[in-house]
């Protein structure tokens, strides 16, 4: 059930590598268990030939600096929604079901350091949009936007 992501607004939660919270507005932050993928390696395989993924589930890419970057869908088998934040882990754009299979390029934007991949779909039904922001260890704390602990 959808209901389940949502922690209370101030609820203290550890900053964990496996997690990921999300701050939609001021009174509600969404929780996903994530794959850290930071290598070269983990990056390219990405989420490809996964068949199923639990709704409260994805994975996060962390590339070393903001960069341009595009994503497609090659060997991937279920619709996702990309989440493209900057280095402070502000949302800068959010690309809705990418269609399983399809190699078009999908743009995330100039300044992108982190990629959330989450099942199509839950951006619009959890409120995920621009501006939101994003809480885990791999951002760097000192220029953070929600940063751990908070």
């Amino acid at each position: 059930m959808i209901a389940a992501f949502f922690l209370m607004a101030g609820t203290a939660a550890a900053c964990v590598e496996d997690e990921v919270l999300i701050q939609v507005d001021e009174t509600s932050v969404v929780r996903f268990r994530v794959a850290v993928a930071d290598t070269i390696a983990e990056r390219g395989q990405g989420l490809m030939n996964v068949e199923s993924m639990p709704t409260s589930v994805g994975m996060l890419f962390v590339y070393q600096a903001e960069q341009s970057v595009s994503f497609w869908m090659r060997n991937t088998l279920i619709p996702l929604d990309m989440i493209f934040m900057d280095g402070s882990g502000t949302i800068v754009s959010v690309h809705e079901n990418a269609i399983p299979l399809d190699e078009t390029p999908i743009f995330g934007g100039d300044s992108v350091q982190y990629v959330l991949e989450i099942n199509g779909g839950l951006s619009a039904q959890l409120g995920i949009d621009a501006g939101d922001v994003l809480q885990h260890p791999s951002i760097d704390q000192k220029g953070a936007a929600f940063p751990c602990g908070s």
